[in-house]
Order: structure tokens, then sequence, then C-alpha cells
């Protein structure tokens, strides 16, 4: 039997992932941080746990170790450039059969985004290492929504980005069966490069007009500074970010986010999660629970 591994397994990729890949019969490593609830429902529903950090390369060659196809994705933080060199040598002794590496839309090697040059940097790395690779250029998450789920319960709509830029946001479930039907046809699949974005290309002005309109209520587009957007998620102590978004911030003013792709509906051969959709699927979190408040 095939054995993939598949690294941030309880993220809003892995986690998706790992059930897409269990339901086709594969068997499926889950590498994890941390021992805990996230970890028991990945071993509940099949999927073998295995605990590391990937920038341990003891960690990374164990939890390779007897693999077959691997999943590569790594944090916005310092340390990605490194993790994905002990990966790719992991990989390459292992001879694997394919890598599917996460990768940015706006991926290059001149990017203003440390974190968005690292990623150009993975791919570069995964080339050079012999093993076919899938990478996926992805634009801003639907979950983005879910940064400021609390916000919106109490009427404010906040993002760090100008008001016209343009981007296509795509759920995280939409990137993982990507990714897991990808691993189901290596033979077709390694070796290219993907752009992934959602159905629908808005202005930022015109999601939050979206989602006034979904949940039915007024929720005005409001551009607050990077570091007050950090504040108001609880992350204003995470320099990586703070970095990476101001310089997304000037990407989105250029466009770099622009447009819509249709590879991804291609290779999951169904169409792809509409922000209504992502809303009405994660409600609860953007709505007041009265019956709490009231107590």
């Amino acid at each position: 039997m095939t054995t993939i591994l598949i690294t941030t397994a309880t993220g809003e990729t892995g986690r998706p992932m790992v059930d897409y890949l269990l339901k086709e019969g594969f068997h499926v490593r889950a590498m994890v941080r941390t021992d805990d609830e996230r970890a028991q429902r990945l071993r509940d529903k099949g999927a073998e746990v295995v605990f590391g950090d990937l920038l341990n390369f003891r960690d990374v060659r164990a939890a390779m170790e007897g693999v077959q196809r691997a999943y590569f994705n790594y944090p916005v933080g310092d340390g990605l450039v490194e993790a994905a060199v002990m990966f790719a040598q992991a990989a390459k002794e292992q001879n694997l059969e394919l890598i599917v590496n996460m990768s940015h839309i706006q991926s290059r090697s001149h990017a203003r985004s440390k974190a968005t040059q690292s990623h150009w940097l993975s791919e570069q790395i995964f080339d050079w290492s012999g093993i076919p690779t899938t990478n996926l250029r992805i634009t801003f998450f639907m979950q983005w929504l879910l940064y400021i789920s609390g916000l919106i319960r109490y009427g404010r709509y906040a993002m760090p980005f100008n008001a016209d830029s343009r981007f296509a946001p795509i759920a995280g479930r939409d990137i993982a069966l990507t990714a897991a039907k990808i691993f189901a046809n290596p033979e077709q699949h390694g070796g290219q490069t993907y752009t992934l974005t959602g159905p629908v290309e808005y202005s930022h002005e015109e999601l939050a007009a979206e989602v006034s309109r979904v949940l039915g209520k007024d929720l005005p587009f409001e551009q607050v500074t990077v570091t007050t957007f950090l504040e108001l998620i609880g992350l204003a102590d995470d320099t990586a970010k703070l970095k990476h978004f101001e310089a997304v911030t000037i990407d989105q003013q250029e466009g770099r986010l622009a447009g819509i792709s249709d590879a991804a509906p291609k290779i999951i051969g169904q169409p792809l999660s509409t922000v209504e959709e992502f809303i009405n699927e994660h409600r609860s979190l953007f709505e007041l629970d009265y019956s709490k408040t009231a107590a």
C-alpha cells in the first residue's frame, strides 16, 4: 500500500487532505507537532500519527522512512528554506515518487516578502533534488475570513489591504482535494506548477459586501495598518507575519494576486467552494450566540 506523508496535518489543508486520502485507500502518515485532541482525531480516522519538527533533520528522516509520496507545507515564519533542504534530502534518500509543495501565487526570485522569496527558493531546491515535485502556487485562503470572525460578529470588517486590490479566495478543503487528486496520479502531475485560485475574483471591498449579503448584516470595508490588523487578531508579536503582510499589501496593489485559474476545478473534476458556501459552513463563527450573550 502506498504511504503518503502529510505535514502540518492538523492545519487547514493537511486535515482535509488526510480525510480525502484515507477515503481513497492510501496509508496516511500524519506529521504533527503536538499530541493533542486534533492528533487523536486523526488517529481515530485511521491515520498513522507521528510527531516531529520540520526543522529537525532526525525528525524529518524518521517521518519519511518507508514513504512513497509527501506533502510539504510550512507556515509563514523563519526557517522555510532550511526545512525544504532537509525535506528534499530525506525525500531523495527514500527515492520518493512525488512531493507536493505548497507555495505562494506571487512566488518569484525578487519577491519583497522574505517568506514568498523563500517559497520560490524551496521550489528550486525540490527541482535540484531530482524528486518529481508539483508546486501549488496558492492565492489567499477563504480562511482569512475566520481571522476576523470575531470582528464580524460585532459588525466590523477590517483588513490590511487596499479596498480595490483584487484576488479570488480559495477554500482550504479545495486545495486539499486538489493535492489528494495529484497524489493519486503522480505520473501526470510530477514536475508541474499550478496556480490555484477560487472561482470568483473580488476586490476586498466587494468581498466585504458579499459577506454582508450572506450574513444579512452591514459590514463596511475598513482598511487598517498591518500592525493594527495583527493586534486585532491577537498576533501583535508575530514579526514574520508583520513583514510578510506588509510586503503582500504591495503585491496586491501591483495585481500579483489578481485573476482566476481553472487548474483546481480541472484537477478535481468539480466546482470549487463559493464564499457563500464557506460562510454558511462556518456560520456559527460569524454570528453572535444571543442565548450566551443574554446569560
